[in-house]
């Protein structure tokens, strides 16, 4: 326990040999802070969209292999999913509504399976985007955070030398305060960076294999519907 309230107060002392260095400083620090803040934000609420997203495909699975989803009425078989953002639905629907379109308008224009192809995949980006959403946020968190602390130890380093300057001397009385906040900006810079970068990897490749699952399932639904409007055509 005391070590713990000691490394807690050394964390803290950290931050107000920052906030002591003037508005620059100050300025720099808000700046990582809030950039820190955003980048746990923004991967907490994807990472709660692809867990629904996985939850959503898990269910439509089940169902599939009980041959009860793609043997009977689509239509029916997707007013049974729960939710209203679903997302595996809404690709069902946007093929549905293609297929209905084409039959009314577009049947000696465009082929049936291209139309559903185009509409379906207008879907599948629709998830892409959702899924990616605010990902650049954590990328350039990534690229510039170090930089950022970066230009924190620089300043922190000049003031250094402009207490040495100014006192004639090396003295560790007049240094210690610019030199160590140039020190914790280089550890900020870091600390914010490096979850960015980790997280930002991560959830590249859960969108990855979500997005597999997606076109796969909207494979599904292109193959269904060419079929059976084909057969009630004839």
């Amino acid at each position: 326990m005391g070590a713990d309230t000691h490394n807690s107060d050394d964390f803290l002392q950290s931050f107000a040999v920052v906030w002591q260095g003037g508005i620059v400083a100050q300025t720099i620090l808000v700046i990582m802070v809030v950039m820190s803040m955003l980048t746990w934000f923004i991967t907490i609420t994807k990472m709660w969209e692809q867990r629904k997203l996985n939850k959503q495909y898990a269910d439509i699975q089940k169902e599939a292999q009980k041959g009860s989803f793609w043997s009977g009425n689509l239509r029916d078989s997707i007013d049974k999913l729960k939710g209203n953002d679903h997302a595996y639905k809404m690709i069902a629907e946007e093929g549905l509504r293609a297929a209905e379109h084409h039959e009314g308008h577009l049947a000696d224009q465009l082929a049936l399976h291209e139309w559903i192809s185009i509409s379906l995949q207008r879907a599948v980006d629709s998830v892409s985007n959702r899924l990616t959403g605010g990902l650049w946020f954590l990328a350039t968190t990534g690229s510039t955070a170090p930089f950022i602390g970066l230009l924190g130890t620089v300043i922190g380093i000049y003031k250094a030398l402009l207490a040495i300057s100014a006192a004639g001397q090396a003295s560790l009385e007049k240094t210690a305060g610019p030199i160590g906040e140039a020190l914790v900006m280089t550890a900020i810079g870091l600390l914010v960076a490096v979850p960015a970068v980790f997280f930002y990897n991560v959830l590249i490749r859960r969108n990855k294999d979500i997005m597999e699952k997606t076109r796969f399932f909207a494979s599904g639904v292109h193959s269904y519907l060419v079929s059976t409007t084909r057969q009630a055509r004839k």
